[in-house]
């Protein structure tokens, strides 16, 4: 078909010649798209605040021969007002679009992956939850849909029941110490806690963390992140961490939480959906966008 229709949000934006922008969006369907927005630039522009970056619209696209072109853009979630006011929200919101944009492909089938972000950064734009755990919550749960799921029960190596202390990256996960290379970090429990709430959607645990846990917990993401992409985050650096225990939103407060756990997981579980949820758009109203995976 010469035209078609999807959900999608912006990840990053290029200007191309006077007037035009080369938008990057990863779709529902579609999986990641390239397009120009032809006279976005201009002060008259129908719709060009609707494809900036962080903002989740409804677009129709023609098909083009290298790049699709954009014909109509409705907004179906205005974060980006919101996340731009706050430096940690806006910095954790540039790495979620970073780490989007490169486990994903053109091939569509992202549709966990879109769900996942959209959930996440309208996290961020309602303030429900410190945002670097939202980061965090966002990254661990990113690698676990492109395959990359992290171990904190049972011995990534041996499979030996956990808990242990040792978290090796190369390795995938937690390890037990007679497994363990020399030098390998040891992961407090508090922090290891922390790891496995942020992974099954445990917010009330997540919430409730010390600020030691919550720096211990993101080093060890940040590192198991940019291993498996096997290249760094830009905005990674820039991320401001004294946000992570920052007071939540009376929103989050008021939000039914799950349950937490009395032990961390003795194997991982594919990461359930959470209690940050986004309005379903028209076109698919079952179907809610959450920030963890769906079913």
């Amino acid at each position: 078909m010469p035209t078609y229709r999807d959900e999608a949000v912006v990840l990053r934006t290029h200007k191309l010649g006077e007037a035009d922008r080369i938008v990057t969006m990863l779709s529902r369907h579609h999986g990641k798209i390239r397009a120009v927005a032809k006279g976005v630039r201009r002060t008259g522009s129908r719709f060009g605040s609707r494809l900036e970056p962080f903002m989740v619209a409804d677009v129709q696209l023609y098909v083009g021969r290298s790049l699709d072109i954009v014909q109509q853009a409705e907004s179906l979630g205005s974060y980006g007002a919101e996340i731009s006011d706050d430096y940690g929200s806006y910095t954790a919101a540039s790495v979620m679009v970073e780490t989007a944009d490169k486990v994903t492909d053109d091939d569509g089938g992202g549709v966990q992956q879109y769900l996942l972000l959209v959930g996440a950064l309208r996290s961020l734009a309602r303030r429900e939850h410190a945002p670097s755990l939202t980061l965090d919550s966002y990254l661990l749960r990113a690698l676990s849909i492109a395959g990359w799921a992290p171990s904190f029960g049972d011995c990534a190596v041996t499979g030996a029941p956990g808990p242990h202390s040792h978290f090796v990256v190369q390795l995938g996960g937690m390890v037990a110490a007679d497994v363990a290379p020399p030098g390998s970090p040891r992961v407090s429990p508090e922090a290891l806690a922390l790891l496995a709430a942020l992974l099954t959607g445990d917010w009330a645990t997540a919430d409730a963390s010390d600020e030691r846990a919550r720096n211990q917990a993101s080093g060890i993401i940040a590192a198991y992140t940019q291993f498996h992409l096997e290249r760094g985050l830009r905005s990674l650096p820039h991320v401001d961490r004294q946000a992570a225990t920052a007071p939540t939103s009376s929103r989050a407060a008021a939000a039914p939480a799950e349950a937490p756990a009395q032990h961390p997981p003795t194997t991982t579980p594919a990461p359930p959906a959470s209690t940050i949820q986004e309005s379903a758009p028209r076109s698919a109203p079952h179907d809610t966008p959450t920030i963890g995976a769906p079913a």
